[in-house]
């Protein structure tokens, strides 16, 4: 049934498609070319409102990518300093260990 309802889009689409290409093709009077140069100059403007609405949401999407990219720079940035303060807490906990079995076996 989905493919059926795609199928049935499908045709209404190219029938629409053939009709405005019929209205195009019929236009014969001043009055007729002037309505239709209304319709493509409002089209025109709704088209340049839509693309400034989809261009700024990409800017703000690009911002927002940004500091997503920023915050997880840092984070990392973060991980590798306590990675680096663990590795080093660690080497001293085995020296420590170490000196305590090098002082038990000297006794």
């Amino acid at each position: 049934s989905a493919q059926i309802a795609d199928l049935q889009q499908k045709l209404l689409d190219a029938d629409n498609g053939d009709r405005a290409k019929q209205r195009w093709d019929s236009i014969a009077t001043i009055l007729e070319a002037k309505c239709a140069l209304k319709y493509l100059l409002g089209e025109l403007v709704s088209s340049k409102v839509q693309e400034s609405k989809l261009q700024s949401n990409l800017e703000q999407s690009q911002a927002s990518c940004s500091d997503v990219q920023k915050m997880l720079m840092e984070e990392r940035n973060h991980t590798a300093e306590l990675e680096a303060e663990f590795q080093n807490q660690i080497l001293v906990q085995e020296q420590q260990h170490q000196e305590k079995v090098n002082h038990s076996s000297w006794k």
